[in-house]
């Protein structure tokens, strides 16, 4: 892994109108190149609004982020295209068949021809979707349907991919052939940024974390590290019920 920083935040801010308090409040961290970054918290801890932030879905009200040496409030044209967003809501056309939702998101991202079919054809038989692949994805099962928004985020092959809850709601084989793709891309360049309630997984799967509640950043490290940093904790659910007071907000 890279030691060098792909995504330098100083000082995030982000204040809602009629907000009573902000929903991000002075957060600073970095993510490396080539690593898979947690972002952890309870529902309403703001770790959707900090992921939000950096995809450019709308600005923040103070603080800088810089992206790949970009600063995201004056150079946003320039560093989406290296961005894959997979959001925690399925975001396909129910009455269309996975292989034409993935060939009308591949010509959002500027891919046609042989290359975007070469490229739908590799994802869906990587993700055991082939033979499904004409059926409408209204009629698939939940972890079909993830699968299927994560090869939508992949066709590009982003620099930095986000994922917001990518294994919500889907069975455990659905999960494990998510999350050892995932591991795979990585493994060829591919940043990271991943939130989720499933903190066993998080422990497993990410190289570092933070744990983000109220809008503030309580720690950060690698999983062994806070583990280790908590007296009396086992797992990364210990350090999370810890720093939190709570358990998850779903």
């Amino acid at each position: 892994m890279d030691s060098t920083e792909i995504i330098t935040i100083d000082n995030l801010t982000k204040v809602f109108r009629d907000a009573t308090e902000p929903a991000v409040k002075g957060i600073s961290f970095s993510i490396r190149r080539n690593e898979i970054f947690g972002l952890l918290g309870p529902n309403g801890a703001g770790k959707t609004t900090t992921i939000s932030i950096l995809c450019g879905l709308f600005p923040p009200t103070s603080g800088r982020v810089l992206i790949d040496g970009k600063d995201l409030d004056h150079e946003l044209p320039h560093i989406k295209p290296i961005l894959g967003v997979v959001p925690q809501d399925i975001a396909l056309y129910s009455t269309l068949t996975a292989r034409e939702n993935l060939d009308f998101y591949g010509h959002m991202y500027g891919l046609k021809g042989k290359p975007l079919k070469e490229e739908i054809e590799y994802w869906l038989e990587q993700l055991g979707l082939s033979d499904a692949a004409n059926r409408p994805v209204g009629t698939y099962s939940g972890g079909m349907k993830r699968r299927v928004n994560l090869i939508a985020g992949l066709l590009h092959k982003p620099k930095i991919l986000f994922l917001d809850e990518p294994t919500v709601g889907v069975d455990v084989h659905s999960r494990n052939v998510i999350i050892d793709h995932l591991k795979e891309v990585n493994k060829l360049g591919t940043t990271i940024i991943y939130t989720s309630h499933h903190l066993d997984e998080a422990q497993d799967f990410c190289h570092r974390v933070s744990i983000i509640d109220h809008g503030n950043i309580l720690t950060q490290g690698t999983p062994q590290e806070l583990i280790n940093a908590h007296p009396g904790s086992s797992d990364l659910e210990d350090v999370f019920l810890h720093l939190t007071k709570r358990k998850l907000r779903d």
